[in-house]
Formats: C-alpha cells, structure tokens, sequence
C-alpha cells in the first residue's frame, strides 16, 4: 500500500465520523499524521482505550467501564428523580454543567424490554418523578405519552423540560413553535 493510499483511508475515516465533511477530514489527516504525529499517535491510543474501555452500565445506559456507572452506584445522589435522555452523551452534558444530582436513563427507544428495565429501575430507586430531558419534537410528545401509559401504575410525577425563548435570542429569530411553547407555557413573576 502506497503513502497516498495510506493518506487517502485515514481521509475516508475521517469523513464517516458525523458532521466532518472532505475539507475537515484532509486537514484533520495531515494534522495527526504529519503535522502533530505525536497527538495523531497519542489520539489513535485514546481511541483504542475508549473502544476497549467504555461500554454501557446495565442498570441506565450511560457509558461507564464498569457493569454499573458512577451515577448509579451514587448513593448520595438524588434516586427519587430519574431523567430520561436519549443518548449516554446528554449525560455529559448534565454532569459538566452539574446541573442535576439525580439518576439517568437513557431511552435510545422505546421497546418493550427497554421500558421493562426503566420501570425496575424506578422501582428499585424508590423514585417519584420522571423527568423528561429529551430534544423537543412532535416523536419526542409521542414518546413521553407512549412511556406515561406505560408506566402509569406507578403514581410518578411526570414532567419535561422547559421549552420557549432562548435567553438573549430577539422574537425574529424564534421559530414558531418555539413562540407559541412559550406563550403557553408561560409563568407568572
């Protein structure tokens, strides 16, 4: 195999990876193979780790190294609130802003053995409300009531995030159902 044949496979990798287009992954590839090797060789390892490492906890979903993650395992945490997240990263996002002490599920979908494990870990957690953290959309609703009827023998409180007006962002530049959720959902000050 030639150098450009080499060159052109790392290109390729690059490209399969979402949001990467051709341009960023020819200046990514010449970057970790040419420009900076050591980060390329340092990146390659750290990816290694990752795959080797990482899997998903048993109880949650979130991505740990062990069969339960750090946020299960928790017993200082908040287990009567239980957010719903659809994917193991939205956790990252929680966590780095440490805006919730409660526990997670993620709900990549809503089948039946996934809701099964959600409703043995509501109970196990004593928990009380569900909170839904999921990218606003009409599947979203869709899903929310979907989980709501199926977990409606257990006397939770459900709720979801706040939706409407980004702070700072001016009224011509919201969407309409962005306008409209916030119209409705409207709180008194």
């Amino acid at each position: 195999m030639s150098a450009n044949d080499k060159f052109e496979e790392l290109v390729a990798s690059f490209e399969k990876l979402p949001g990467v287009g051709k341009k960023s992954a020819l200046r990514f590839a010449y970057y970790v193979s040419v420009q900076n090797s050591t980060l390329g060789l340092n990146l390659a390892h750290n990816i290694e780790e990752a795959v080797r490492g990482l899997k998903k906890c048993e109880i949650c979903g979130a991505i740990c190294e062990d069969e339960i993650c750090e946020y299960c395992a928790d017993e200082e945490r908040e287990s009567e609130k239980i957010a719903i997240v659809e994917s193991p990263k939205d956790i990252f996002i929680f966590e780095s802003n440490k805006i919730f002490n409660g526990k997670y599920f993620v709900l990549e979908d809503a089948s039946e053995e996934i809701i099964d494990k959600l409703r043995a870990m509501i109970v196990q957690n004593g928990a009380n409300e569900l909170i839904f953290a999921l990218t606003p959309s009409i599947n979203s609703d869709g899903i929310m009531l979907y989980v709501e009827d199926k977990l409606s023998d257990l006397n939770l409180r459900f709720s979801k995030l706040a939706q409407g007006v980004p702070t700072g962002v001016s009224l011509d530049n919201i969407d309409m159902l962005s306008l409209m959720k916030a119209i409705n959902g409207r709180t008194n000050i």
